[in-house]
């Protein structure tokens, strides 16, 4: 079975209000250590966790962007022996990188971006504290067609205390002239270790707006899961068909279905550079399988094998299928709504 690869690049130009990701404005001093220190945890995890080759690589932060291309370079070199059939490597990237940045990263093989934009609205940007304009992000987004990217992807959030109609209508405008074939829309989330903790009033909580935000994306792209639209990210899907994978960098997490566990390194930058295959493991057993395929399954379109269900559960999921909340095709289920998902999986197994 081939497997996805994660690699999380650490390093940011700015630190976003609401982000609460591993990364850091601070520390761009150790970039070059920080290679000699996922080059060791690679070939560490490849022969340990029994990994051939990858069906996906996806390039996170953190802002990958940030990193000039003789990084990837060395690293494209370090992972070539595994990446021979691989049929997506994506990277993500602020929306202010160079042209020439973009057609070197795509002539390494890269053949999907995914661009942090947010907003196309100047002040809602100044908000977030992002660093571009909306003029700089559709110029990037251009550029990156030119540079030869067919597969383009942009975040958007929405429920800032910021928005309405006529502002999402505007980001909507704006997209409808871009070259994307992807957009991932994330509601707002006031979470802990970051700028906004404990702030809600930086939210918006208007039900109504985000339904219908979220209904004008589906009348452009076709949703596949929960917060993802469009032409579906392989490495975000392999993630919903529970594949292993290999979590490579500073608060990387990987997944060895096998053996039942996961495991995480170590979120310390400088921590992770001094002993990179030190990790902390999540043992799982056949109960916490099962939970995690129903749920990953009724969040998007890769459902989930009736079979795994045990007999009561079985029974409660043709209640749902009967009250039309769930359906069945060839001995999968599969949800009509996948924001209803952690009600319906909770429901399936008590």
């Amino acid at each position: 079975m081939k497997k996805l690869l994660y690699i999380h690049i650490p390093f940011c130009d700015s630190k976003c209000n609401y982000c609460a990701f591993n990364s850091y404005t601070n520390l761009n001093h150790l970039k070059k250590e920080y290679f000699k220190a996922i080059k060791k945890q690679f070939i560490n995890d490849i022969e340990k966790f029994e990994f051939k080759e990858f069906e996906t690589v996806f390039i996170g932060g953190g802002t990958p962007s940030t990193m000039p291309v003789s990084f990837y370079e060395k690293l494209f070199t370090l992972l070539s022996p595994y990446t021979k059939n691989t049929k997506e490597i994506t990277i993500e990237s602020n929306p202010n990188a160079s042209y020439e940045w973009l057609k070197e990263i795509k002539n390494l093989g890269v053949n999907r971006i995914s661009f942090g934009v947010q907003s196309f609205d100047d002040g809602k940007l100044k908000f977030l504290n992002r660093n571009h304009s909306s003029k700089l992000a559709i110029k990037t987004i251009e550029n990156a067609k030119k540079a030869g990217f067919e597969n383009i992807n942009l975040d958007i959030i929405y429920a800032t205390s910021l928005d309405n109609y006529e502002l999402l209508k505007n980001d909507l405008k704006i997209i409808d002239s871009l070259p994307i074939t992807h957009i991932s829309a994330y509601s707002l989330m006031i979470e802990e270790n970051t700028k906004w903790e404990g702030d809600y009033s930086k939210r918006k909580e208007d039900e109504e707006l985000e339904i219908w935000f979220i209904e004008e994306i589906k009348k452009r792209f076709r949703q596949y899961e929960i917060s993802n639209f469009g032409n579906p990210c392989l490495h975000n899907l392999g993630y919903w068909e529970h594949k292993e994978y290999l979590g490579i960098g500073s608060g990387a997490v990987g997944f060895n279905e096998r053996k039942m566990f996961r495991y995480y390194t170590n979120k310390d930058v400088n921590e992770y550079i001094k002993n990179p295959t030190k990790y902390k493991y999540e043992f799982l057993n056949n109960s916490d399988i099962k939970k995690e395929k129903v749920l990953l399954g009724l969040r998007s379109i890769v459902g989930f094998e009736e079979s795994i269900l045990n007999k009561e559960e079985k029974k409660r999921a043709g209640i749902l299928i009967n009250e039309k909340k769930l359906f069945k095709k060839e001995g999968k289920i599969y949800s009509y709504d996948f924001l209803l998902a952690d009600a319906l999986s909770a429901y399936i197994i008590e």
